[in-house]
């Protein structure tokens, strides 16, 4: 489309003389940055009780990591067995979960030594993961997500999101609000979604954060992390430079 004018408020676009309805456009304000590991496939991020977990994909080389947020100080690191491919996690109580892409499985980890203390297995593909009051929100590349019992990890329902075009959630975040956050695959936009329902409430567009040369180097935008106790979030991805400290604002 040449020209299109968005009214977030009332959710709808105008292009050509025509309204469309949609979710509204939202953006990133980016209130300031600190490294990120240049090495890390990221697949999922979460701050839970100051600290930071990430697990990173890849062959051969995906592992679990969990960092002090203030500090920067990284307390724990283990690496998947053989070429597992690791995907998003999630720490549930005393439980961090980390999924796999193509291998059907589940570790569950110790919060603090992030070893492995089980494991379960899941039938299709796994990418994203977030914790909520009693359950875990799933992806898993397609507009479903599903959702696990935070001890066993069995499949107790899914929702299919809708109110989007080509909704395809990758890593997730749980909001304290109920709000799923859900990085859009292969995009630099961001899903709000309401996950009772499914319905996409808010797109919100986080390109820009990286400079052209530094987007060059890197992957997708994969990690969102809501900073406990503020209205902030932090933003990365694949093979990026940096955190990102942020605010999601309504345009």
């Amino acid at each position: 489309m040449a020209v299109a004018v968005l009214v977030s408020v009332l959710g709808v676009s105008s292009c050509g003389g025509q309204e469309q309805s949609g979710p509204p456009r939202w953006r990133v304000e980016v209130i300031g940055s600190s490294p990120h590991d240049p090495s890390a496939f990221t697949q999922g991020l979460e701050v839970v009780d100051g600290l930071r977990y990430e697990g990173t994909g890849m062959w051969g080389v995906s592992n679990a990591r969990v960092t002090e947020q203030v500090s920067g100080v990284e307390r724990a690191r283990v690496e998947l067995p053989g070429r597992m491919f690791g995907e998003g996690l999630t720490r549930a109580g005393d439980i961090v979960w980390q999924l796999t892409w193509k291998d059907g499985v589940a570790f569950a980890r110790d919060p603090d030594t992030l070893a492995e203390t089980g494991r379960a297995t899941y039938a299709g593909e796994g990418w994203g993961l977030c914790a909520q009051p009693g359950r875990l929100v799933m992806s898993d590349g397609t507009p479903k997500l599903t959702f696990r019992d935070p001890l066993t990890f069995a499949e107790t329902g899914s929702v299919t999101l809708h109110g989007f075009d080509d909704p395809k959630p990758n890593e997730l975040d749980c909001a304290p609000d109920g709000t799923v956050y859900a990085n859009n695959f292969p995009t630099d936009d961001i899903l709000r979604i309401d996950p009772d329902t499914g319905a996409v409430t808010a797109i919100i567009d986080a390109s820009g954060l990286l400079s052209a040369a530094e987007r060059a180097r890197t992957d997708v935008l994969n990690g969102i992390a809501h900073l406990p106790g503020t209205d902030r979030f932090l933003l990365t991805g694949k093979y990026w430079p940096h955190l990102f400290e942020v605010r999601f604002v309504p345009s």
